[in-house]
């Protein structure tokens, strides 16, 4: 059981998670393992921890605490997942999961598969859930992390996870070896993808599938990850959270993730109360992501990379929303302060010619579920125009739409299917994918997508404001799809003096494509 639904309203989402840790002693909680993500310390998450103490023991792996009362032949990992470091040229960490603890768990790499010589311990977080926690209390989960440093830019290289008793190198384990790719030392050709609001069905394996084909070099997760809190609201009253449907997310992913870099943003439903204040605990325990954001202890999915001439800037838009407010104005703004340096300073760089901004909440959208947030267009939107970002991607509404050239809130220039816009003197383009594999919402007007464009003048819907609900009529919102689809972007560098192009599409769960357009800018 949880907050009181009545006390969790008047809530925020610290004063609930110290509510609900009160209501479990310090021995029922331990007795599976941790409780909440701070530092490991001898394998054990403290609650509380420094994000300094944190980052000291990564230099330092933790041992699983368990003596391990399963032969570990018998245990195989699982969910496998990467994600860049601060620097894609030269970091990746990859994580994954066992079903039970084991001893000495570590990753070889190498670059052959035959050649898997270099062997480094693996970090392990267990997330103990405690019991009367939705469907899956008292249950603990083990994800293992491995930091990887001092790679080759734009080298393929090899690995398998493993542990004692279940060595990769072993010939019969061949089939279970992984490869990835570093990012280039210079600009080249790549493609990315994206899309938000995944969770666990047919939909989300089938888009998985299609994104494999596309051979990206990345691929941006906007928010709604897994959905093992159903209700989305950040409240430790909700009684539907099961946090094995991480462990059936995991899986469902690596075919994908094992080999891609997986860069998530947390949306509303990645706020689980129990585990830390800021609702974020469990996710640090499964994901490692770019420590380079203004306030891990608070915004553990706020970082920035580059790949080539692209700066992808990942947001925490749960600290500024009005529609879900339980981590409303958690970083004090800092969040915002630290947008516009990273904006400046990319803006201000040589080799960087394209912005790209993910995060979960959308600034524009039309579909009848959330629609528009007015937090995000209040702090981020002058930002986004004031430094000409090339393309903002969300989620959130369970849709594929996608605006006309924005600023300023209006329709700055009109961008058909197949138009190119130019950030530098138009305005920005957005971009809702949010159809990855959830139940899907609804539009107040008829669809209009490749082959099918309706050609409206506006639209009747929106903007979540403080408190309530403002309706709107628009004339931005250009391409509307109802059904399974994700973003593929196509990134291609020039000379100096030349036009580079970032070349979007909105690509539907049968492979068809249902919206094309290019951002060109001159470098």
């Amino acid at each position: 059981m949880g907050v009181p639904e009545r006390l969790a309203d008047r809530m925020s989402m610290a004063e609930q998670h110290e509510y609900f840790r009160a209501r479990f002693s310090r021995r029922t909680m331990m007795r599976g393992g941790a409780v909440t993500l701070g530092a490991v310390a001898g394998g054990v998450f403290v609650p509380g921890a420094s994000a300094r103490a944190a980052t000291a023991s990564s230099a330092a792996p933790a041992r699983a605490t368990s003596t391990g009362k399963v032969d570990g032949v018998l245990v195989a990992p699982f969910g496998r997942h990467l994600a860049y470091g601060a620097d894609p040229r030269t970091e990746m960490t990859v994580s994954w999961q066992v079903p039970v603890a084991v001893r000495r768990p570590y990753i070889r790499i190498g670059a052959h598969p035959w050649d898997l010589s270099r062997k480094i311990e693996a970090e392990v977080r267990e997330l103990f859930t405690p019991a009367g926690v939705g469907a899956s209390g008292d249950h603990t989960q083990y994800y293992l992390h491995a930091r990887l440093t001092r790679l080759r830019p734009g080298r393929t290289y090899y690995y398998g996870v493993g542990h004692d008793g279940f060595d990769p190198a072993s010939a019969h384990l061949a089939g279970t070896l992984g490869t990835f790719t570093t990012a280039p030392a210079h600009a080249r050709p790549f493609t990315f993808t994206a899309f938000g609001d995944q969770g666990v069905s047919y939909h989300g394996l089938a888009n998985d599938s299609l994104i494999l084909a596309q051979n990206p070099a990345f691929h941006l997760h906007a928010g709604d990850i897994a959905y093992a809190d159903p209700a989305g609201q950040g409240k430790s009253a909700d009684t539907g959270f099961d946090s094995r449907t991480w462990d059936q997310f995991l899986a469902q992913t690596e075919s994908v993730a094992k080999q891609v870099p997986w860069m998530v943003s947390y949306g509303n439903h990645d706020m689980e109360a129990w585990y830390s204040p800021n609702g974020y605990g469990g996710e640090e325990a499964r994901w490692q992501l770019p420590e380079n954001g203004p306030d891990k202890a608070n915004l553990p999915g706020v970082y920035t990379f580059t790949h080539g001439n692209t700066a992808v800037i990942s947001l925490d838009a749960n600290d500024i929303s009005f529609e879900i407010p339980a981590n409303l104005g958690i970083s004090g703004g800092t969040q915002t302060k630290w947008l516009e340096a990273q904006l400046k300073k990319y803006r201000a760089a040589k080799d960087i010619d394209f912005v790209v901004v993910f995060f979960h909440h959308c600034a524009y959208c039309t579909s009848t579920a959330h629609a528009s947030e007015g937090g995000v267009r209040d702090e981020w939107v002058p930002l986004f125009e004031k430094y000409t970002v090339d393309l903002v991607i969300n989620g959130h509404n369970h849709v594929y739409e996608r605006t006309d050239v924005v600023k300023g809130g209006k329709v700055a220039k009109e961008l058909p299917i197949g138009g190119t816009a130019y950030p530098e003197t138009d305005g920005v383009v957005y971009v809702t994918a949010g159809a990855a594999g959830r139940s899907l919402y609804a539009f107040s007007a008829t669809e209009s997508y490749q082959g099918h464009e309706k050609d409206l003048e506006s639209v009747s819907s929106f903007v979540c404001v403080d408190g309530d609900r403002q309706n709107e009529t628009v004339a931005w919102s250009r391409v509307r799809y109802l059904d399974y689809s994700f973003l593929r972007v196509d990134v291609t560098p020039a000379p100096k003096g030349r036009t580079a192009t970032l070349t979007v599409r909105g690509i539907a769960e049968t492979g068809e494509e249902v919206d094309r357009f290019t951002v060109a800018r001159r470098v």
